[in-house]
This record gives C-alpha cells, structure tokens and sequence, in this order.
C-alpha cells in the first residue's frame, strides 16, 4: 500500500485543512523555504471570519500576505528576525519581535507559545510515509510535537534531506501543491568585502570546521580556500562555495569529533545549485536549531571557525548585530551561540565582519560609545575578533586599553584621529 492510500482520509484541500484555525489561535509557519505559500493564502481567504491570530515565523521571505494593512485586527505577525518585510510591518504595528537565541526557538514554542496550529512543508515522503522536513530542520518540528493541530503541505518540488523526518502518521490533514524553493544570490563581493574576507583566511587551518553567516563575505572566504584540506562543516546555513569545495575533496569532514563525514546544517536559503546538492544526500544533515547551534554541541568540534557579520563596534568590543537608527533590522540569529561555540572549541576562532564606514563613507562604524537605541548583540565578554577592510583586531583576553586601540588601527583612516580623541576623553587610552 502506498502512502497516498494509506492516508487518503487526511488529504485535502488547502482552504478544508485551515478551518481548523480559530480566533486567538497560535499558528507556527516556519521560515523561508519553509513557509506554505498555499496554507498563508488560504488562511487569509478566511480573514474576515478570525480575529487576533498570531503567526509566528521568523526569515520570512515569501509568504508575507498577511502582513497587509487590510488584515490588521485578524493577523499579527510575531517574529524572531527582522528581514525586509517585517522591518516595515514593525512600524506600522503589524509585527512583533522577541529577542532570543536562535538556539532556544524551539523551547519557546514548546513552554511558552505552544502553538494550536502548525503550517509544515515537507518533501514527499517515501514509500514508507516517512518526509523529510527539507529545507528547515530549524525549528518547525516543535510544532509537529505541541500542536493540536498538524498540516503538513507536501510540496514535490522540495528536496529530500537526510537528518530530521516526520511520518505522515503527525499530520491532522495533509494538503499537495507544488511550491519552487526560493532561490536567492548571494552577490558579488565588491573590494571592501574582497579585502575583509582575505584577511580572514590565513587563519582557518586545515582540519578547521566552519560556519559561515548570511552574505557575500563568507562566500568569497570559502572561494579562497581551495588549498586547504580536511576541513568541515557545522553550522546554520550555507551557499554554494560549500558546494565547490566538497566536490574538490577540500570539505570532507573526517577531521570532526562528531557527525564525521557529515555536513551538518539547520536550514538551506541559496540557489537552486544549493537545493540540488542536498538531495538525497548522505553527507548532508538538517538537523534541529537546538542542536546545531548548541555551543556545547558546536564546541565538541576542534578548531571551529565562525564567520559572521555586524553594524558597528564600540571601544569596548560591544557589538550591535541587528538594530539601525533605533529599530530592528535583522536579530541576533544564531551569532551569539556560534561565538561562543568557537570560543569554547578547543584552538577555535569567531570573526565579526563589517566595512570600516557607512552611508557611503560618512559614517565611522566603529565608535566610541554606541548610540542610543543601539542595544549589545554580542557582549564584550564574548567577542573575539572584529575584521574590517583595515585589518582584524582582536578582542579576546585584551585590556580596555588594548582594544581601543586595535579597534582604531582598522578603523577608516578619515575617523582614526577623531576616534583616538573620544577614546582618551573616555578614559580608554589613558
């Protein structure tokens, strides 16, 4: 019997499966690929019947109707990141951030939200009923454990991926479509970013395991990195350089005190490269956000290298990751947990990345103090070293002293001397 058979009382249509939504429900919707375009639509056919519904997501990227001004009263969104979309809606009142780890997504939405309705796209399963979440381990399973009610959208144009899986026994309802994965470029590198990503790479050693952040420097470092060897990879997401350097052998992940052989990933966001690569794939696994991004499960490898992005730099190593002018811009991801993950791996390494200026060159992001409403996403104590075009300087194990003036050193030279004025009226370079 194959599994159509076996759960044809389950399947149906997209508008039958959401009238399990009810007023002042919870509903879990996952995060880029993860999101079912076709369940959010149905849902906002329903709008004017349901009031005071919670979606909580955190990258959206598609998806994003109930956002609409036209939908205030009957959905707000709740999120755990701010990307585009979001940004705008937090203005207006239409979403809701909660600051939080990236690591601890799916312990609050087991104790404290505890959805009523999960929205799950999966892959379609095997001749034994058996889907693979696909393109988001993340955090999406916990709704497939704490909801009353599970729909799961299996969706033939997702990729089968080893790691975390679901039977179709989980779902109340299941509904078919075919939805194409996000595709998104990453960019090309320009000099700024070109030079910040070479100075990184004299320090990834061979044997190191990786984990590489959202944008086009960690790609380029991983473009650079073709005369290493045994290197590996545990992290949250990654592109398509990854892809490169495991077909050339360079990525083999036998170094690794765990998951050896593996590839080892929480969620994919790319090209279309990317969702081929990961198919049915044995030496990719997507696993939840409450492993992956453990520290202490992120320390267990040796010689971890993290590569990430921030804003801007104070003279005392405080960094802000996620806020501009006062609002939310992105959120603290998995930054902070990878950080520390590195800094407790035995012989390992964090890297913060940002060109030295902004708003085309009128503004230093390195400060003395950081500005109002610019909160700490990662804390002095934890940050280790900060890279801009001008050099890295580090942080780690440094006196207040020390840091104010690495930090100047890779400053922009317009901003140096302003810079090494405040920081002696603050009391740093006396």
């Amino acid at each position: 019997m194959n599994w159509r058979e076996k759960y044809k009382d389950k399947i149906v249509t997209a508008d039958e499966a959401v009238k399990c939504v009810n007023s002042g429900d919870s509903v879990l919707i996952g995060q880029t690929n993860g999101v079912s375009v076709l369940l959010i639509e149905a849902a906002c056919r329903r709008a004017n019947e349901l009031r005071d519904i919670k979606f909580y997501s955190s990258l959206g990227w598609k998806g994003e109707a109930y956002l609409d001004e036209k939908y205030r009263g009957s959905f707000i969104h709740m999120s755990e990141f701010a990307y585009p979309g979001a940004r705008e809606a937090y203005r207006t009142g239409m979403t809701q951030f909660t600051p939080l780890y990236f690591h601890e997504f799916p312990r609050f939405f087991r104790e404290v939200v505890k959805p009523e309705v999960s929205f799950v796209m999966v892959s379609e399963p095997d001749e034994n009923g058996i889907c693979s979440f696909s393109m988001n381990a993340d955090f999406i399973y916990v709704g497939t454990e704490v909801s009353k009610n599970v729909i799961l959208h299996v969706n033939p144009a997702m990729p089968y991926t080893r790691g975390v899986s679901i039977s179709l026994d989980k779902a109340t309802y299941i509904v078919e479509g075919r939805e194409e994965p996000l595709i998104v470029a990453q960019g090309n590198p320009g000099p700024i970013e070109e030079q910040i990503a070479r100075h990184i790479v004299p320090h990834i050693e061979d044997g190191a395991t990786l984990q590489m952040g959202i944008g086009t420097i960690p790609d380029f470092v991983l473009s650079l990195l073709g005369d290493k060897k045994n290197l590996g990879v545990h992290t949250e997401l990654f592109a398509d350089g990854v892809i490169d350097l495991y077909n050339k052998g360079v990525i083999n992940n036998t170094k690794k005190n765990i998951d050896v052989g593996k590839i080892v990933t929480t969620f994919i966001f790319g090209s279309k490269k990317l969702s081929e690569f990961v198919h049915l794939n044995d030496d990719v696994l997507l696993m939840p956000v409450d492993y992956t991004n453990d520290p202490y499960i992120i320390a267990k490898n040796d010689k971890v290298v993290s590569i990430n992005s921030c804003l801007e730099v104070d003279m005392l190593g405080q960094v802000n990751s996620d806020t501009l002018n006062g609002y939310p811009y992105s959120g603290v991801g998995g930054q902070v947990d990878f950080v520390r993950g590195a800094r407790m791996s035995k012989g390992g390494q964090s890297f913060l990345t940002m060109p030295s200026t902004a708003a085309k060159g009128r503004i230093s992001r390195i400060v003395c103090k950081l500005g109002t409403g610019s909160p700490v996403t990662t804390s002095r104590f934890d940050v280790d070293n900060i890279v801009t075009e001008y050099g890295i300087a580090k942080m780690w194990g440094r006196t207040l002293r020390q840091r104010a003036q690495s930090l100047i050193s890779i400053a922009h030279p317009d901003f140096r001397e302003q810079l090494e004025r405040e920081a002696h009226n603050a009391g740093l370079l006396k």
